[in-house]
């Protein structure tokens, strides 16, 4: 019998995940590498009106959440009612025109037009979503469900990384709107040639009448999933995760300069440590498990991103002011910096091992006929945790609490999370 690291690792040779993987995979490498692109436009467009700037920046983040309030409902009914195959091949075509119009914005150097563009994104990640987790149980069998889901949060938060620092990147170089724009196509197209050799699948509920009333349903959807309190936890525990992944990659920036005084080097690498981390724990957790999909993992994931999470606000005691910003090389050569290299990388780690059992949870516990519903419901309390920790750590910060203050606030709550959490796995 092989072993389950390498059962996970065989999912990806097999026609059942590869192509999912693969269309998931080139499109979060997409979302990242357009919205950083933009962003780093904006920032760089016009540095006379620092005020401007920051409203653009943070709308333009908020514009790529909104679709998943608007639209989750509408994604999550037409992803049960109708062949899944079918869709992620109609969702992954939508990415290519998407970028054709995103190529003609960067011909006409207009930002308000990337931030059209951008919401269309948006909305195309918002109806792929409910597909992506309700086709997963469709595909594997169900002692293999776990190290799907830690083979597909690998692959995300990996493309994440990567999309992240090549937007940064590529947007600056000589010719960059032409080279983003070649990337961008070359890998929606990549996304959906992988969409065809996806296995044939079947409607779970080719009877279900669409809702038009898209506030209606919304409210149906959550009150469904949220009445089930075998669905209550998983749902509850993956925004939370999106909670804190959002309070920590938003306050990096600002930790790195004001607190470690460091250059954008080490936000990069700290960014790379997150995305690392969590693939690494992903995949952890699918060895762990062997394919037995319980909670057992879940409480001991939140117990290392509370101890963590605390000793990296421990660590990140300010040391006074600095001539310069330094580097990712003299930050790693200094081994007082180490304990917050693995910190960081441990709480990612810890949210590998935390989130990948809920998602399993989420996909099991659902009736086949309301899963891709689920899933739409569990995208919109992500997406309101997530705008919820954007605005709790403004708001902090406005009354002048300070970053420090902000990560002993998340280490608190992940302390109280981790308690629930225990209860509801006993």
């Amino acid at each position: 019998m092989s072993t389950a690291p390498t059962t996970q690792l065989r999912l990806l040779a097999t026609r059942r995940l590869l192509p999912l993987f693969v269309a998931q995979f080139f499109g979060a490498v997409n979302d990242n590498l357009f919205k950083n692109a933009l962003i780093i436009l904006i920032a760089y467009r016009d540095t006379s009106n620092a005020r401007a700037t920051e409203i653009l920046v943070t709308l333009a983040g908020a514009i790529f959440i909104l679709p998943y309030f608007l639209f989750s409902a509408p994604a999550g009914q037409i992803a049960d009612k109708f062949e899944k195959r079918t869709l992620v091949r109609i969702v992954k075509l939508w990415e290519i025109g998407i970028m054709l119009v995103a190529a003609a914005g960067f011909m006409l150097n207009n930002i308000y037009f990337q931030l059209a563009v951008l919401f269309g994104l948006g909305v195309q990640a918002t109806f792929f979503g409910p597909v992506k987790y309700a086709i997963i149980p469709e595909l594997l069998a169900p002692e293999e469900l776990i190290g799907g889901n830690a083979l597909i949060e690998a692959g995300t938060f990996l493309a994440i990384l990567i999309g992240t620092i090549a937007g940064g990147l590529l947007i600056l170089a000589p010719h960059g709107y032409l080279v983003v724009t070649a990337a961008l196509l070359v890998m929606a197209l990549i996304g959906w040639s992988a969409a065809f050799f996806l296995p044939p699948g079947r409607a779970a509920s080719p009877g279900l009448r669409l809702e038009p009333n898209i506030f209606a349903e919304t409210w149906r959807i959550l009150t469904y999933a949220y009445a089930r309190a075998d669905l209550r936890m998983p749902l509850i525990g993956i925004s939370w995760f999106w909670f804190l992944g959002i309070a920590y990659l938003a306050q990096f920036p600002n930790f790195a300069k004001e607190i470690l005084h460091a250059d954008n080097e080490v936000v990069t690498l700290f960014l790379t440590l997150f995305s690392v981390g969590i693939g690494a724990g992903s995949l952890l957790c699918g060895r762990i498990q062997k394919g037995v999909v319980n909670a057992r993992l879940v409480p001991l994931g939140a117990l290392g991103l509370t101890i963590f999470g605390l000793d990296f606000w421990l660590a990140g005691e300010p040391e006074g002011s600095a001539a310069a910003l330094i580097g990712a090389v003299p930050f790693l050569l200094n081994p007082v910096n180490w304990r917050i290299v693995v910190d960081l990388f441990v709480i990612a780690l810890a949210g590998g091992l935390y989130c990948v059992p809920l998602y399993a949870l989420m996909q099991v516990r659902s009736e086949t006929a309301h899963r891709a519903r689920v899933v739409a419901a569990n995208n919109i309390m992500n997406a309101l945790f997530m705008v919820v920790a954007g605005i709790a750590s403004a708001a902090m910060l406005a009354a002048g609490w300070g970053i420090a203050s902000i990560f002993l606030a998340i280490g608190i709550g992940n302390a109280i999370v981790t308690v629930a959490m225990w209860k509801t796995a006993r």
